[in-house]
């Protein structure tokens, strides 16, 4: 695949029809992202270009990664499926039993030291300005946002850009960001993340830790930097891309992509930052907590730049295309610890819930065993509601997957509560008797045949 700029990525769109540009002013707070969600949820679901925002000069760009369509132009591929058999003639060719040993293969293989990020001069159309984030046009998504603390101004599309004190393991994570101050943002990464590592490890150095936010980069190092992987996001968007990502160094210390809109350097403070409210993708408010302050030394901009953001928010939404298409990955990962792993499809009204159905192959009565041993991957381990269908039901249909769920689930005997965790075996029993209604083969060719005689287009 030819690899792809941010700006690459909005002319593509642009020229298969998928780019909506909105001329008429609009407000970056709550206007931008109620127009946003009703054209993800609407026929008329396209990529949103404001070139007229208010107070600005700068224009915004939501729901780029919004369709099957849209996801799919982004990493050069006719449709997210093929990411699955991409990913599997990488994992063939490499040594292991497990996906875990798979994945450490990879990061010695030769195609992963070819990926690596490339070291390149300093861009010459990133323009300096003060450092001062309320001359930005960052959107405000919903009315309660930010509450009590701040204004709801959230970055919600920044790459966010840490290393360990010795600079060897690089981390390029996707955290919601808050404007607390025109200097400060509260950014609102999870315990388990590579940027709460090493700011672990920063703080037995008693230095502040370095952090680079990054906005408007390469649509395979975005994906990336929203994938739950143990890998390096910038070669592995390089591996993805099937080219090298173009970076430059920060004076912080850090890398930042070539071919950013605009690029943050500053540093993690001592003391925590509320986070306040925010309006999340499961569609409710997720409370204030404590989060990483980062105090922003520097801004580099293009002086006409695109400021991506997402809005997040009862499914189906932006961000369930990108969490859809790091499934087709992990289904790569899965067929490896669980052989009779067919496909996978996650419902967009629990996709942030980790509710996936999964089919299976040779199933013969053991379906909660396997359900039990897919549990036991990392990926899965926390899934809200995992359904086990067999291998003929697409589980993509999901009225095909609830039809299978009535019919052959006996509620005391095929299904594991545990906590919050629900596990359901739809696939056949051997003891069921009944055969299920199936069409006439020859009678449906012949249907098919004379459709249009029928008159129907």
């Amino acid at each position: 695949m030819k690899s792809l700029t941010f700006r690459d990525f909005i002319d593509r769109l642009e020229t298969c029809g998928e780019l909506h540009p909105v001329r008429a002013e609009v407000d970056p707070d709550l206007e931008i992202a109620a127009l946003t969600d009703r054209v993800c949820k609407s026929h008329q679901n396209r990529a949103l270009l404001f070139e007229s925002v208010k107070g600005n000069s700068f224009r915004v760009a939501t729901n780029l990664f919004g369709s099957e369509q849209r996801m799919a132009l982004a990493l050069g591929l006719e449709k997210m499926s093929a990411l699955t058999d991409r990913f599997d003639r990488t994992l063939d060719s490499l040594q292991g039993g497990s996906a875990a040993e798979k994945l450490l293969s990879l990061t010695a293989a030769p195609a992963w030291s070819a990926a690596a990020p490339l070291l390149c001069d300093p861009p010459t159309d990133l323009h300096a300005a003060a450092p001062d984030l309320s001359v930005l046009p960052i959107i405000r998504n919903h009315p309660l946002d930010g509450q009590p603390t701040h204004a709801g101004r959230f970055l919600t599309l920044p790459l966010v850009i840490t290393a360990d004190p010795q600079g060897k393991r690089l981390n390029c994570g996707m955290y919601r960001a808050a404007v607390t101050a025109p200097d400060r943002l509260a950014i609102k990464w999870s315990s388990t993340s590579g940027a709460a590592a090493h700011a672990a490890s920063w703080a037995l150095q008693e230095e502040p830790m370095p952090v680079t936010i990054a906005l408007g980069c390469s649509p395979a190092l975005t994906f990336a930097a929203t994938l739950p992987l143990p890998l390096d996001e910038f070669t592995f968007a390089g591996l993805l891309q099937g080219e090298r990502l173009k970076t430059f160094s920060c004076a912080n210390g850090l890398i930042a992509p070539l071919d950013a809109e605009i690029v943050m350097e500053g540093y993690l403070q001592s003391e925590s930052s509320p986070s306040g409210l925010f309006g999340n993708h499961s569609g409710f408010y997720t409370p204030s907590e404590p989060a990483a302050s980062v105090k922003i030394a520097s801004i580099k901009h293009r002086r006409d730049m695109i400021l991506p953001a997402t809005v997040v928010g009862r499914p189906p939404m932006e961000d369930c295309w990108l969490a859809r298409a790091g499934g087709y990955l992990l289904l790569s990962l899965l067929k490896i610890d669980v052989p009779q792993v067919v496909a996978l499809h996650a419902p967009f009204a629990g996709i942030f819930h980790g509710a996936v159905v999964i089919s299976l192959k040779k199933v013969q009565g053991k379906g909660l065993d396997l359900i039990t041993a897919i549990r036991k991957t990392p990926w899965f381990a926390g899934a809200k509601l995992l359904v086990a269908v067999d291998a003929e039901q697409d589980p993509a249909d999901e009225s095909g997957v609830l039809w299978r769920i009535m019919n052959s689930v006996n509620w005391a005997e095929d299904m594991l509560i545990s906590g919050e965790k629900l596990s359901i075996d739809a696939t056949g029993k051997a003891s069921e008797t009944r055969a299920a209604v199936k069409a006439d083969a020859r009678v449906s060719e012949l249907v098919e045949k004379r459709w249009k005689e029928y008159g129907f287009d």
